[in-house]
């Protein structure tokens, strides 16, 4: 809670005085996402009905975001803010309990079965929540794995859920934003054939992230065994020797083709495991933010994750 206190402080100076914003055009729904899925869900449920902001900067680390005074300004001014819901957006609870808001809520973890989190064997240390012994403040997920979109079918379920919402915010174009939502949803759910196609003609469904893991829904759809550097939410960088041995070994012992990273990776620890084992890399998009230039050539999270079809193709 330290690190949220310039934050608090920020909030109350907000309640009387604070940047301008620009005027938002009569008519329209305004939604603000606090990451790249739920920005992407959005608009394809929104189309050209609503103006969706993304809050995230892209190439940001959402674990070490800090909104700025202009972002909580827009959170408080929404129709619909849609955030995630877990311990990498915990700066949400503070504006959501420190600011009056006339717009809804909708959090991502809250419209799909959620996962506890995992240790993989071999994994560098655990997740340790800043409020493991409370009991979740406005809707946290204390003890439970928040990257629910890397599963597509929980991502088909983020959408629906979306849609309905602003649906319900929007009567009057109630059958436009359900046709949206519907047909990016049934998208997913072929990407969700796809990948699961693709495993079903694997011998073997090992694979080695020299790296965070914050794929445990994406490894648990399409029953995965997986072995990584560190958990999903993990702030370690520098990996124990007996880390990059077990990993190595594993990529010996399995004759896996390539260790794996993750997006905005210095991949430092996925070199040295490739190397010492004889391999390649290769990246896996999560999807939990983008890069500037991802972001204006138009990529989804749809065409995100084919690109990682593909590169499992080759590489797996």
């Amino acid at each position: 809670m330290k690190k949220l206190f310039p934050l608090l402080c920020a909030l109350l100076l907000l309640a009387s005085c604070g940047p301008a914003l620009p005027p938002e055009e009569p008519g329209r729904l305004q939604i603000v996402a606090s990451v790249f899925p739920a920005y992407d869900f959005a608009r394809a449920a929104a189309g050209d009905l609503a103006d969706v902001t993304l809050l995230l900067p892209p190439g940001a680390e959402s674990h070490s975001y800090e909104p700025t005074p202009a972002d909580i300004l827009l959170v408080q001014r929404c129709d619909l803010f849609i955030y995630l819901g877990g311990e990498s957006d915990a700066w949400v609870d503070v504006i959501l309990s420190a600011t009056e808001r006339s717009g809804e809520t909708l959090r991502m973890a809250g419209c799909v079965e959620l996962l506890e989190e995992e240790a993989a064997e071999g994994m560098q240390g655990g997740h340790e929540h800043e409020h493991e012994e409370e009991h979740g403040h406005l809707g946290e997920v204390v003890g439970m794995d928040e990257h629910v979109w890397t599963a597509p079918l929980n991502a088909a379920a983020i959408t629906r859920s979306i849609g309905e919402r602003l649906a319900a915010l929007d009567p009057a174009r109630a059958g436009e934003y359900a046709a949206g939502a519907e047909a990016y949803a049934l998208e997913l759910e072929a990407l969700d054939r796809d990948f699961a196609a693709f495993f079903d003609s694997r011998p073997d469904r090992t694979i080695v992230f020299g790296d965070r893991f914050p794929l445990l829904y994406f490894a648990h759809a399409y029953d995965l065994d997986y072995y990584a550097a560190f958990p999903g939410c993990g702030a370690q960088t520098e990996p124990s020797a007996a880390t990059v041995a077990f990993l190595t070994e594993k990529v010996r012992e399995e004759g896996l083709p390539a260790v794996w990273y993750i997006e905005f990776s210095n991949h430092l620890v996925a070199d040295g495991v490739a190397e010492a084992a004889g391999v390649e890399t290769a990246r896996f998009h999560t999807c939990h933010n983008v890069s500037r230039a991802e972001l204006e050539a138009g990529e989804t999270y749809l065409s995100l994750m084919r690109a990682n079809l593909e590169a499992l193709r080759e590489h797996m």
